[in-house]
């Protein structure tokens, strides 16, 4: 039963990977309408029929995660070999997005997120270094080397995912400029991003602002803008500036095949002269 093999999945492999989270909620979409079939009724055709009910992306990453189950259960000691090993189809990818914000733009989401310092600091942080919006939310203040000028997206213990780079980034004039404006107001604070209210006493670290962000977005008057539009941002804003392909995508944490295929298409042309465009 296809209901078994999303269940060993989700005890044995979803709970050591970094989106958990993503998975169980794949999951959850899977067993609804497979929850009931065996693997033998995984095909080509069945995969389509299930992506009919879905939009591409979210039917795309829903198969993406049967596959991977079915794999795991197919090559467990315990479970497989199954006698057969499905075929498995996927909707074609949506392009890349090529939405981001110009300059005009960016004040005004800066200026709409002014209740919301949290915010500001994280929509600041994505501007200036095109980090990822799950390493400026996890930014603590000991990752911040004033003196050198460097913002390890990393913490020194955490595993570098082989995925989704996260070199060290140089930080330009204006975010130095930020950073230490915020050091000196947090005092001895933990997270970059912390949030407060009168309800907690406290600061605490922002694990997951959607309700703010969409709040922001609206008062910005900004149609088809999401937290990862930042990063799509300052890769544009570099491009644009002439910053070289192997340049911008040292600085980014991306390879130069990743940023032609989803950035390049806005005239692109040191880590210093990146960071201070």
């Amino acid at each position: 039963m296809i209901a078994d093999v999303l269940s060993l999945y989700g005890d044995e492999v979803a709970p050591h990977k970094k989106s958990a989270r993503n998975i169980s909620y794949n999951i959850s979409n899977l067993l609804k309408w497979w929850g009931d079939k065996t693997v033998a009724q995984i095909s080509v055709r069945s995969c389509r029929s299930y992506a009919a009910t879905k939009t591409a992306p979210a039917a795309g990453a829903d198969i993406k995660i049967l596959k991977a189950a079915v794999t795991y259960w197919h090559d467990s000691e315990d479970y497989g070999p199954l006698q057969i090993m499905p075929k498995f189809w996927r909707p074609a990818e949506n392009p890349p997005k090529e939405r981001w914000l110009t300059r005009k733009e960016a004040a005004r989401l800066l200026r709409a997120a002014k209740p919301y310092q949290h915010l500001r600091r994280m929509i600041l942080l994505g501007l200036y270094t095109g980090s990822r919006p799950g390493v400026i939310l996890a930014l603590q203040w000991d990752q911040i080397d004033f003196r050198a000028g460097v913002m390890s997206r990393l913490r020194p213990d955490a595993a570098p995912d082989a995925k989704k780079r996260a070199p060290k980034v140089r930080l330009g004039r204006r975010i130095l400029g930020h950073l230490r404006r915020w050091k000196r107001l947090d005092g001895g604070s933990q997270y970059v991003c912390q949030f407060t209210d009168r309800w907690h006493p406290g600061a605490r670290q922002v694990q997951d602002p959607h309700g703010a962000w969409r709040k922001v977005i609206k008062a910005a008057k900004l149609k088809g803008v999401t937290r990862h539009t930042l990063r799509h941002t300052r890769a544009t804003w570099m491009a644009q500036a002439g910053v070289s392909l192997f340049e911008a995508a040292g600085f980014l944490g991306m390879t130069v095949k990743t940023l032609e295929r989803v950035y390049a298409h806005h005239d692109p042309a040191h880590q210093e002269r990146a960071a201070n465009v």
